[in-house]
Order: C-alpha cells, then sequence, then structure tokens
C-alpha cells in the first residue's frame, strides 16, 4: 500500500451521520438501561454492602449501551455479553497476579490479551476489554478479591444485565432480544 492510499482510508466511506432512531427506541433503551443498571446497583447494595466486595464496575455502563441500545448488534448477544466479561476478568486476574510490578506492561497485556481471547472464543464484548482493565488498575479491594473478581463481579453482573434485557427488550413489537444465544 503506498503512502497516500494510507491516509486516504482514514477519511471514512461514508457521509453525514447514523441514521437517527425513534423515540420509542430511545425510551425503551433508557427503560432497560435504568432498570438493569439499578437491579444491579440495588443487589449490590443489598447482599455486597459493607464487605470488600463489589457487584458494579464501570464496565457494565458500556454493556447496557450495548444490550439496551443496540439490542441486534452481534456484539450485545448474551454469548458475548457474559462470555466477553468472564474472559476478560480472567485475563486481567492472571495479568494483574504475573506482572503487577510492571503495571504498563500489565495494563497493555491484559487488554490485548482480552481482546484476542474475545475474538478467538467469538465473544467479542468491548465492555470486556474495561473489564479486564479494572481488574488491573483497580482498588487494593479488587486486587485482593483475586479470581472471586471473575465470579462477583464480572460473572454475576452480565447475568443481572441479560435478565432484564431479555425481559425489557422483548415488551415493545419493534424489539426482539437475543438475536442469537450461542
Amino acid at each position: 500500500m503506498k503512502i497516500p492510499e494510507y491516509f486516504r482510508k482514514m477519511r471514512g466511506t461514508t457521509r453525514g451521520s447514523p441514521p437517527r432512531v425513534s423515540n420509542a427506541e430511545i425510551v425503551w433503551s433508557w427503560i432497560g438501561a435504568f432498570l438493569g443498571i439499578a437491579l444491579v446497583a440495588w443487589v449490590d447494595q443489598l447482599f455486597f454492602k459493607g464487605i470488600d466486595l463489589s457487584l458494579m464496575i464501570g464496565s457494565f455502563g458500556a454493556s447496557a449501551v450495548l444490550v439496551y441500545g443496540a439490542v441486534r448488534s452481534p456484539l450485545a448477544q448474551p454469548r458475548n455479553l457474559v462470555g466477553g466479561h468472564v474472559i476478560s476478568a480472567i485475563v486481567g486476574v492472571i495479568c494483574w497476579k504475573l506482572l503487577h510490578p510492571y503495571p504498563w506492561l500489565a495494563e497493555a497485556m491484559a487488554v490485548a490479551t482480552a481482546i484476542a481471547l474475545m475474538h478467538a472464543t467469538r465473544t467479542l464484548h468491548p465492555p470486556g476489554g474495561a473489564t479486564a482493565l479494572i481488574a488491573v488498575i483497580g482498588s487494593a479491594e479488587i486486587h485482593k478479591l483475586g479470581f472471586l473478581y471473575v465470579l462477583i463481579p464480572a460473572t454475576l453482573g452480565p447475568l443481572i444485565l441479560l435478565a432484564v434485557a431479555i425481559l425489557v427488550n422483548n415488551i415493545p413489537a419493534s424489539r426482539r432480544y437475543p438475536e442469537i444465544w450461542f
């Protein structure tokens, strides 16, 4: 490839902004995201308040965008939602345990390896990259969890989001979730 071709690729291929979604789609996305995140937060408060364990991590906000706002996306399907977080959490914990003396290396290795393994297992879920990174850059409490981080929050949280997504996303006639399970 020649250098001008390389830079020409950076211009993009289409003009204009993404298509607008209906007001109903906006409302259902809001309802799903509100209920999904609220349920994770409520379960967190009910069962984990006062102990060094948290069910809520930042990557769930990005998962909510996918499973409630882009319900037909392959990246939002159950296999990707749950599998992406679980695989990424495992990778993140391993990278922290092996590479914590070199934080920059642990961070880069966790995200890059999580992406590679999600691709290899057909579970690509972009918020999984954040789940892997949180395992490395998280607080001392996160680090103390070790592999428990894989179960709580990285498995239980997505399962709660999934349950809400199945219930809410199938209420309007215009939505169907999931498109595929496995």
